[in-house]
């Protein structure tokens, strides 16, 4: 599934860059600092409009960041926000992250996915909001 994703953005990214569309390349893959991340994490963010999307923050220390916001049961009361690198926990030690159990909505339960968060933002309440 992740490797999908990524194959899909590079797709993206490369054809805006075959079209001359110069403009929506760095908006995707702006560098985003730690302090950048932290600041992203802490602000509060629309339940109901953010609710089932995945969008990408930018690249941080050389790795795709992004942000999915599931909901379950309740929505969009239950809607999460969870920032991670867009890698698989098995490839997280290599990008310098933090293997994280997060437990996302299911329906009226909730299942742990492991992800790999930056290690800034690794078991912030934050990043759980």
């Amino acid at each position: 599934m992740h490797r999908l994703r990524r194959m899909v953005m590079w797709s993206v990214v490369a054809g805006c860059i075959l079209a001359g569309d110069a403009r929506a390349v760095p908006a995707k893959l702006r560098h985003v600092s730690d302090v950048q991340l932290l600041r992203f994490a802490d602000t509060k963010f629309d339940k109901r409009k953010m609710m089932f999307r995945h969008e990408i923050v930018g690249v941080h220390r050389g790795t795709l960041v992004v942000a999915d916001y599931p909901c379950g049961d309740v929505c969009p009361a239950y809607t999460r926000r969870i920032i991670h690198y867009d890698v698989v926990a098995a490839d997280c030690s290599r990008t310098g992250g933090s293997v994280v159990s997060e437990l996302v909505p299911r329906g009226p339960a909730v299942a742990k996915r492991d992800y790999c968060e930056p290690a800034v933002l690794a078991g912030r309440p934050a990043n759980r909001i």
